[in-house]
């Protein structure tokens, strides 16, 4: 299967009025994101990830070095009407309901009315704003319209999705469900491309990253390769009710080890332990979601 992207030495020099280089934005940087997986281009503020990203959706022109998206030029129309894209910013017309900003986009795209009725009606339901689909956007808080601009970069079933800060402005809920949406789309095949400065979430859905700084790649591969401590290992067993056992424990593994072992409880990440808290609550009050309902699986056009 050939890779979703693959770009060689590629480089961004921006220039002044008069033709001399200003800014060397990314420079002579090579990676490859296979089909179907998840990549995560990370980097500090001004690293160039940006500017990669615009030059992947057809934006900007690479000023050396070559880039192909899906087997094609980013400049092609073909491989750009097989891309979604999800921008740092929502940028949405607040006079209009999720119902028209999702039927706008879908007359761009040019889906018959028919699909565009029902993709339309399954996303919402999937970012869990049905009950809210003729309220004016303008009305939303940042979470909301950020599930109304996904749902935009959904629309056209894109075999490449590009989500810069996906979570951004999200509660904890949202931001659970968008990596689950994240793992579920590249289970299906599609690939995900995503920066984000939040890099918990990175852990929890990427394979791969690539760091940026300076314009340049200074690390790349699997994260698994990248994270792992080898030097070190985790022993986890059930506490014994008796403390002479324990102490039998950490004597055999120092007399072995010829070390003192650390010795700790496991500790639940914070994210399930307040989804927990809040799933409770939200299944004993019988009050009507003020914001965004839980949201459905994925949509099933995009399932297919």
């Amino acid at each position: 299967m050939n890779p979703a992207i693959q770009a060689s030495n590629l480089s961004k020099t921006f220039r002044d009025f008069w033709r001399r280089p200003r800014v060397e934005a990314v420079r002579s940087i090579s990676f490859e994101i296979p089909a179907g997986q998840v990549f995560g281009l990370l980097g500090p503020n001004g690293s160039g990830k940006s500017t990669t990203i615009k030059m992947i959706l057809g934006l900007l022109f690479p000023t050396a070095g070559s880039l192909e998206v899906l087997g094609a030029s980013p400049r092609s129309t073909s491989a750009k009407s097989r891309i979604g894209y999800l921008p740092e910013e929502s940028y949405l017309y607040p006079h209009l309901t999720p119902l028209e900003t999702l039927s706008f986009y879908a007359r761009l795209f040019r889906l018959p009315s028919a699909v565009a009725r029902e993709r339309i009606g399954q996303l919402l339901d999937m970012i869990g704003l049905s009950h809210a689909r003729n309220r004016p956007v303008g009305e939303f808080s940042k979470g909301m319209a950020r599930r109304i601009g996904l749902a935009q970069a959904l629309l056209n079933d894109p075999d490449l999705v590009i989500l810069d800060e996906p979570t951004a402005g999200l509660d904890p809920q949202g931001t659970r469900q968008v990596k689950d949406l994240i793992l579920a789309l590249a289970a299906r095949g599609k690939t995900v491309l995503l920066t984000s400065h939040l890099l918990a979430d990175v852990e929890d859905v990427c394979r791969q990253v690539a760091i940026l700084f300076n314009g340049r790649i200074l690390a790349r591969g699997p994260l698994d390769s990248l994270l792992a401590q080898k030097d070190k290992t985790t022993l986890t067993f059930p506490t014994p009710s008796d403390p002479v056992t324990l102490r039998k424990l950490l004597d055999a593994a120092r007399a072995a080890l010829g070390a003192d072992p650390s010795l700790d409880h496991p500790r639940q990440a914070l994210e399930p332990y307040f989804l927990h808290v809040i799933e409770t609550a939200a299944r004993d009050s019988a009050a009507p979601a003020s914001g965004a309902a839980p949201a459905a699986p994925l949509a099933p056009f995009l399932q297919k």
